[in-house]
């Protein structure tokens, strides 16, 4: 069963919401080595969780997005929208980590999903 694996926080200021999430709930932010501006979220080791990341804001991006692994995005494409729901972004590379896409429920909920795998480019 496809669970939330991790979430992505869309920031204005990257530098002032790590602070506001480091100061509250003391995550630890740590710079991704990747193609783009992006901080990986530890949120901690001691209770059940998940970790995410926080990057600029894109246009349009609204709200924390919760990301849900999947065995394929090509298959469960299919499946959101065969039950009513929309894939908002194509299926994308994250290179070396897999393949990701974006989807919208039937209430107008933005989620994504990701299909692991080292060969993505």
């Amino acid at each position: 069963m496809p669970r939330v694996s991790w979430f992505d926080i869309p920031a204005d200021d990257p530098e002032r919401a790590q602070k506001f999430y480091k100061e509250v709930f003391d995550w630890k932010f740590e710079k991704w080595d990747g193609p783009m501006d992006y901080w990986m979220a530890k949120t901690g080791d001691e209770q059940p969780g998940i970790d995410g990341g926080l990057s600029k804001r894109m246009p349009g991006q609204i709200g924390i997005t919760n990301t849900i692994t999947v065995s394929s995005v090509d298959e469960y494409s299919k499946k959101i929208i065969e039950n009513g729901g929309q894939v908002i972004v194509p299926k994308t590379a994250i290179p070396k980590i897999g393949w990701i896409s974006n989807a919208m429920d039937t209430e107008g909920n933005i989620f994504g999903f990701i299909e692991m795998d080292e060969k993505a480019e």
